[in-house]
């Protein structure tokens, strides 16, 4: 698959945002695209994967600006550009602590009366977790982007993929950092079939993924086990928003353990891509933008 023609995309504004919590203050980086201030649409705010990497691969969801849409994408604390803590113990890191970050930037923008969260992967847990435990009254619509709804079925698909590969990488892939080279020449490896498709692999994506696998990342997050034993399928039903599920014919989280989210959450709409893996965005770019822009400007039914 070729690389499609990006639009180039340069932020707005970039900074750092006071993240209190548990009687310290923490930060957050944060970047902004379009125009925040004189916005004629709810603004979108993008959560990225991991837990544990970085905004950057999901820098095309930006490309959502071309239909007047103010994009706010940010590294998740512990990540990237933002504060690491790495010697907090495993037990501060909780989705409850990437909620509170989230909505303290809603509020920092005063953006939380009126706006849409996009979520791809773990970004996509985040979000449905935050609609679920604390309804907010200020989500107008909700993008599940390429996420499982429950940790077990996401490690049983990785299995069934993984076993298509030479017995080296499923080796490299069980063994995980044990041998971190041979781990993250192997998840590359993957990658190539079920991660992202594209050609040349994205510089952002890879920049992304080293959050994790470069020989000097911090791993708290990741090591973490934020999500030991997670699931949400028997809470789906409390998801009040419009919401659009999106999966991938490729995805190493595979169509069939997504449906659960279409099957739970009231009048979800769901889409498959048939030429994607786990990042459409960069996959099917175009039609991708297509789709969750006409998503978005949908009117409510009164």
């Amino acid at each position: 698959m070729a690389t499609p023609t990006p639009t180039a995309r340069t932020h707005t504004s970039d900074g750092f945002i006071d993240f209190p919590y548990q009687g310290e203050v923490h930060q957050t980086y944060y970047r902004i695209f379009g125009d925040l201030e004189n916005r004629t649409r709810p603004p979108v705010v993008a959560l990225h994967g991991g837990p544990g990497i970085s905004h950057d691969y999901i820098i095309p969801i930006a490309d959502l600006t071309d239909q007047s849409y103010p994009v706010i994408m940010y590294d998740q604390i512990g990540n990237a550009r933002s504060t690491h803590l790495p010697d907090k113990p495993p037990t501060f890191w909780t989705i409850e602590l990437f909620i509170d970050e989230l909505e303290n930037l809603l509020k920092h923008f005063g953006i939380q009366d009126g706006y849409h969260i996009v979520g791809h992967s773990w970004g996509g847990i985040l979000g449905s977790e935050f609609s679920v435990q604390r309804q907010p009254a200020g989500l107008r619509r909700l993008v599940i982007s390429n996420s499982p709804p429950s940790i077990a079925l996401w490690a049983e698909s990785n299995k069934e993929i993984n076993k298509n590969f030479p017995q080296a990488v499923q080796d490299a892939l069980e063994k995980q950092f044990e041998n971190r080279e041979a781990y993250w020449n192997a998840v590359k490896e993957m990658y190539a079939f079920h991660g992202c498709r594209v050609k040349p692999f994205p510089k952002e994506v890879e920049y992304s993924l080293l959050q994790i696998f470069a020989e000097d990342a911090d791993r708290s997050v990741d090591k973490a086990r934020v999500l030991k034993d997670w699931t949400i399928i028997d809470r789906l039903h409390l998801v009040n928003v419009p919401t659009l599920v999106i999966s991938a014919r490729h995805d190493v989280g595979q169509v069939k353990i997504m449906k659960p989210f279409a099957d739970n959450i009231p009048n979800a709409k769901w889409h498959i891509f048939q030429d994607s893996s786990h990042m459409p965005f960069w996959e099917e770019r175009e039609a991708w933008m297509q789709l969750v822009g006409t998503f978005l400007a949908e009117k409510d039914d009164v």
